[in-house]
């Protein structure tokens, strides 16, 4: 009865603190890519806005969501870099291509 109190604190503690430290290391992982960011970086933010980095200042950065259209955002919200793939590679303009979907006329598409 005496070994079973620091057992139950011990199982409790551990969870917690694997998980404090595998949310500090993301959270240095998603620092390091803001601070590494250069301008042409294809990137999406915490919203899932896919864009390109077209100017960089402290706390800020642009991001060109579709041709001619610039952003300001904070660098907080920029959450991975988009590295095209063989499926979805660049076109002319710059933009990732997501195939036949992506050639919309802007009406809903029906599933």
């Amino acid at each position: 009865m005496e070994l079973l109190f620091p057992l139950l604190i011990l199982a409790l503690l551990v969870p917690t603190f694997l998980g404090v430290r595998r949310q500090k290391k993301e959270m240095a992982k998603v620092a390091e890519l803001q601070d590494s960011l250069s301008i042409g970086d294809r990137v999406m933010t915490t919203a899932g806005l896919h864009a390109t980095v077209v100017s960089l200042a402290d706390d800020t950065v642009e991001l060109e969501i579709a041709p001619g259209v610039v952003t300001t955002w904070s660098r907080l919200v920029v959450r991975e870099r988009v590295v095209p793939t063989a499926e979805n590679p660049v076109d002319d303009s710059g933009r990732i291509s997501l195939g036949k979907d992506d050639q919309t006329d802007g009406r809903p598409t029906e599933h």
